[in-house]
Parts: structure tokens; sequence; C-alpha cells
């Protein structure tokens, strides 16, 4: 998955206590859950031991035999946002490439992947989104304030927010530079 060791035992460990608790829920055997994904058994042991190291397209396989989401298998089991996820998916060989999934949402139909800027003092107001829609905001660059009925958040660049959408929302710049931000609109 990664070769960070700093984040490697955590993410292992969660890797680890997923698969087993879905796998036991399910009444899976580890036999099972082996014909099922593709993985061998001898692979499964060791990941549910915490011991190996797998790969994206491996937990992919699991995830799919346990039908579940690829990301319900590397979050924290204790994370009451199942929508947040922030996890250390993959590193490279050189120090600064690595894959962080920030977060997840169902999607019905389609995922939409938008480039936004906003100019200082700009304001984007929405009306209420379908039921079921979700929104999914990474800043690039600058500071977004989000406004959702009943509240703002503040986003710094790193910062994300998902939120569901089925209610009126704005994007505002405050600051005194453009903003960039990544937006999926999950349908």
């Amino acid at each position: 998955m990664h070769r960070d060791s700093s984040h490697r035992a955590s993410v292992l460990q969660y890797v680890s206590q997923n698969i087993r608790r879905l796998r036991t829920e399910q009444r899976y055997s580890q036999t099972l859950l082996a014909e099922r994904s593709g993985v061998s058994r001898r692979m499964l042991v060791a990941i549910e031991a915490g011991e190996k190291n797998v790969s994206l397209t491996t937990l992919d396989l699991i995830a799919e035999a346990l039908g579940v989401a690829f990301s319900t298998l590397i979050q924290a089991p204790e994370q009451r946002d199942s929508a947040r996820i922030d996890q250390l998916a993959w590193a490279g060989q050189h120090p600064e490439s690595r894959a962080v999934l920030l977060g997840s949402s169902s999607a019905r139909r389609e995922v939409e992947l938008w480039e936004w800027t906003l100019g200082p003092g700009e304001y984007y107001a929405s009306e209420a989104d379908a039921e079921g829609w979700s929104e999914q905001i990474y800043v690039c660059s600058g500071c977004l304030t989000v406004v959702i009925e009943g509240g703002e958040v503040r986003l710094q660049a790193g910062d994300f927010y998902i939120f569901q959408s089925n209610c009126r929302y704005a994007y505002r710049n405050d600051g005194d530079q453009p903003t960039r931000f990544v937006r999926n609109v999950v349908i």
C-alpha cells in the first residue's frame, strides 16, 4: 500500500481490522473470501495479521468481494464521519510521491470533477441539489468559506470538506487573493 513507515503501521492495522471484521460479519471464511476475491488465502492471512504490505489493486479485489467501497477498508474503524478518510494509501520511491484518499461518497449515477477559481470577494450561491447528492471540496490555494444552511466552514489550502448538498449552499472568497479549489459533485 505504501512505504512510509510512520503511517504504514496504522493503515495496515486499519486494513487488517476492517477486513477481519467485515469477513466475520458476512460469515466468510478466509478460504471463501480468497475464492471470491481471487486473492490467495495465504495473502489474506498475512493481511489480517497486519504483516503484509498490500497493493491498491488487491484491496480493490477484496473490497469488491466483501461488497464494500475501497475506502471502507483503509478508514480508521473508530472514524465517526464515514465520508472523511484522510489516509495515506500509497507512497512511491521519491519522498514527495504519495496518494492520500481524502474522502468518499456514494454515487448513484456519476461524479462530476470541477476546477474552480473565485476572485477576492467573489460569492457563488446555489439552490439545493436533489436528495442524495453530495459535494467534495479540496482547496488548492487561498481560503474558501463554504456557507451551508445553519453555518459556515472556512477552508485553507490543503483542507477538504464533504457535505450533503440537498440544501442551499454557497462558496465565498473572503481573502485578498484568488482561491482555487477542486469540486466533485457526486450524483
